[in-house]
């Protein structure tokens, strides 16, 4: 015979957080690694301004999020963590490139790409559900990894496009209607679901 034991992991509490303007410019900037302009740095700070007491911060290697990533956690005395799954998605040839750019040497591939982003993949780029399933492997380890604590994870607009529609239950063909300025902040609760394990019993 045996009894089930009721394991309870309780909740974690992410707050996500997009890098601020870089000096890049409005181009598609996927593995380059644009640094944050002194505006954006403030976005960043500004979205912060009222936050509560993290756990840890976790961040993307990619300069224009690691940079203000180091600079709090130091200032807060905090653990700080890269994970490179966290990175934006790979836009391949377009990598830098601005829309106007892209529409002038090939319009219809950047039209096919926001009308349909899983099937039609910029030239060289990762594919979208590539992108989506290392996105949310990093992010289903965070609940287990950080249950009860709160967290804050500094990240991209693909990567926290791609955390909500997973848990908004929107199909990617609508990722790109989500609307993500940069140091855009949301609060993400995760309760974890009860675990039941199989006990001996005599």
């Amino acid at each position: 015979m045996s009894d089930q034991t009721v394991v309870s992991i309780g909740c974690t509490h992410i707050d996500l957080l997009r890098h601020g303007e870089t000096l890049a410019g409005s181009v598609y900037l996927g593995r380059s690694n644009a640094l944050l302009s002194e505006h954006g740095y403030r976005q960043m700070e500004g979205a912060l301004l009222n936050a509560p007491r993290y756990y840890a911060v976790l961040s993307s290697p990619l300069a224009r999020c690691a940079v203000f990533a180091t600079d709090y956690a130091q200032q807060h005395g905090l653990p700080l963590h890269y994970d490179a799954r966290f990175q934006e998605m790979d836009f391949g040839a377009w990598d830098g490139r601005s829309a106007a750019e892209i529409a002038a040497a090939d319009a219809s591939a950047l039209e096919n790409f926001w009308r349909d982003p899983i099937a039609c993949t910029p030239p060289q780029a990762e594919p979208l559900l590539s992108f989506q399933a290392r996105v949310l492997a990093a992010w289903q380890e965070l609940p287990v990894r950080y249950s009860d604590q709160r967290v804050l994870l500094i990240t991209h607009g693909g990567v926290m496009r791609i955390i909500l529609c997973h848990l908004q239950q929107r199909p990617l063909t609508e990722l790109l209607n989500l609307s993500m300025p940069h140091a855009a902040l949301h609060s993400i609760r995760v309760e974890q679901e009860p675990q039941q394990t199989a006990q001996a019993s005599a």
